[in-house]
């Protein structure tokens, strides 16, 4: 389990940071354009995250309830990582697509490591 905890803590905190270093560095042109649905994919990125980080937590302390938050926040992960990479591909930024692959493939991955 220790795979999956580091794994979905390393999300987690990536996702927090990745959308804080976004809006510090005002790289969220969407906020002008359309406020409200942007906040809503963050607030559900943000939820995801708190879910992954609280999953990596109880699952390092083996925590009863850990697999099946774990198992719900992987599920949250794997939605966001499947409809993201659209907004990339629009402007053709491909290594991004790789990085959501990545993030999807060692997911699945690291439910053998929980179940």
């Amino acid at each position: 389990m220790l795979f999956a905890s580091l794994y979905a803590l390393l999300v987690g905190i990536g996702m927090v940071a990745q959308w804080t270093a976004s809006y510090v560095r005002k790289q969220i042109p969407e906020l002008a354009s359309e406020p409200v649905r942007v906040w809503f994919h963050i607030a559900a990125e943000m939820v995801t995250a708190v879910c992954l980080i609280s999953a990596g937590i109880a699952l390092l302390s083996n925590i009863s309830w850990a697999v099946q938050l774990y198992l719900v926040a992987l599920g949250m992960l794997v939605y966001t990582s499947i409809v993201s990479p659209g907004y990339f591909a629009q402007r053709e930024q491909w290594g991004w697509l790789g990085m959501f692959a990545g993030i999807i493939t060692l997911g699945l991955v690291s439910i053998t490591f929980v179940l």
